[in-house]
């Protein structure tokens, strides 16, 4: 397990994370929080190639919102 990043803000329905560097995990991703509770999935990677953002299309019945400043893993 490795982190991903923190989530920054939320959009259309997605948490969006700051990655750390520009090692970032791929498309499809299953990503979990800090208890290793699921939280969704990666469907995108955009921005700056050093420190790109990732967004994470929630699991069903986790709110985007509830996750700001959380920081997120790739399982």
């Amino acid at each position: 397990m490795r982190r991903v990043g923190e989530v920054v803000r939320t959009a259309q329905g997605l948490a969006v994370l700051r990655t750390l560097e520009d090692d970032h995990p791929e498309f499809g991703t299953d990503v979990v929080d800090e208890n290793l509770d699921d939280v969704g999935r990666v469907v995108d990677v955009f921005g700056p190639v050093d420190r790109p953002y990732v967004a994470v299309s929630p699991a069903e019945g986790v709110r985007p919102a509830t996750l700001l400043g959380d920081a997120l893993y790739a399982r």
